[in-house]
């Protein structure tokens, strides 16, 4: 076990009122005359997680993590309009193997008091605060691909040209622009001992609706779509790592031949210096660890993850099961796909999607306290 392991941590909201207080106790100090030793800033994290040739690091360590998407973590009905169940989150870091990754919702919604229209973090305080009880790992995933849970606009072409430096005023869940609010979630954040990787967007892809519904069938893609995310990652990927150098960013690609990176796109956007994890996400295939063809499936992925030198995760493994099929034929059929992405070079796997009230009467990738799959990333994590 790390010295960083032992270490007793103070939790992130008492650190952050700390530093709050330090800050403005020097203020008055200056301007009063009363002392001149230069202030003491709240320390920086030790940076845990790292990129090798071959993967992901942990303390300097090959890793290869396991984990959930959880994604309705900041949910508080008291306070916004929260996306999924409440979940106990000590009871749900408390569960999972140690050195789990967990990915969630950190969208601006979650932080706007659904009543008085302000900015509340304590949802999404609570969060990593649990997860640091519980010397846990988050990737935070600042806004969603079809902003459901969040403003409810779908990112089109234009939003990741210029519209996610605007501000989309919405009552109670949106206040600022999509840039003012990663640099105030990152600011916030940064020294959170949790924070694994930060993810601007999730399933990017800045493609043009045709329809009201914008749905994904009758959507086209414009010829400039992977230029436009390329330079979306450099300029976003820029300004996040200025907040904060030390943690690295990963990009929520679906990975299947979505707009912007179907088949060589992939590689083209990846090579962004400002993206250090590539994902990849997959449904479908049961139990076959490399699903896809040849020019957008997972096998073809990992290859391009080699050609840039970067780490691919598995950020998103879901099977349906409840009343279409047993949740002990879907761990099984799990683990067989993990094991074989494990072995052909992946660098991790999380799941989809934890859910604190599952409903097993019906057909759901629902993942509830009790399902095996929880012996099945403890068996696989290293």
């Amino acid at each position: 076990m790390s010295s960083e392991e032992v270490r007793p941590r103070v939790p992130g909201t008492v650190r952050r009122r700390i530093a709050a207080a330090v800050v403005s106790f020097a203020t008055v100090a200056v301007v009063t005359g009363m002392f001149t030793t230069p202030v003491v800033a709240d320390s920086p994290k030790t940076v845990r997680v790292g990129v090798s040739s071959s993967g992901l690091t942990l303390d300097g360590q090959p890793w290869w993590p396991t984990g959930l998407n959880a994604y309705q973590l900041a949910t508080d009905w008291s306070v916004n309009f929260g996306c999924g169940a409440m979940v106990d989150l000590d009871a749900y870091f408390g569960s999972l193997p140690p050195n789990s990754v967990t990915r969630f919702n950190a969208f601006q919604a979650l932080a706007v008091n659904k009543v008085s229209g302000e900015m509340d973090f304590g949802p999404m305080d609570a969060v990593f605060d649990a997860a640091a009880r519980h010397n846990q790992f988050t990737i935070p995933v600042l806004s969603p691909q079809d902003s459901g849970c969040d403003d409810g606009l779908f990112k089109s072409r234009d939003w990741y040209t210029d519209e996610w430096k605007v501000a989309n005023l919405i009552p109670g869940r949106a206040t600022m622009s999509f840039q003012d609010w990663m640099h105030t979630a990152v600011d916030r954040w940064k020294n959170e001992p949790s924070v694994a990787a930060w993810e601007l967007v999730g399933e990017p892809e800045p493609s043009l609706c045709t329809d009201a519904a914008c749905n994904w069938w009758t959507r086209t893609c414009p010829s400039d779509s992977a230029q436009v995310l390329r330079e979306f990652f450099d300029t976003a990927g820029a300004e996040l790592r200025a907040i904060d150098p030390n943690i690295l960013i990963t990009a929520g690609y679906v990975g299947g031949g979505q707009c912007g990176t179907a088949g060589d796109d992939y590689q083209y956007v990846s090579e962004s210096d400002f993206v250090d994890v590539l994902q990849y996400h997959d449904y479908g295939a049961d139990g076959v660890p490399l699903p896809g063809d040849q020019w957008n499936g997972l096998a073809r992925r990992i290859e391009q993850a080699a050609n840039v030198g970067k780490p691919l995760l598995v950020a998103e493994t879901g099977e349906l099961a409840g009343s279409c099929e047993s949740l002990a034929t879907r761990a099984t059929n799990i683990e067989t796909k993990l094991t074989g992405q494990k072995v052909a070079g992946t660098a991790g796997a999380l799941l989809w999607a934890f859910v604190p009230d599952p409903r097993p009467n019906e057909c759901t990738m629902d993942i509830g306290p009790d399902d095996p799959l929880f012996d099945v990333i403890a068996s696989l994590a290293s």
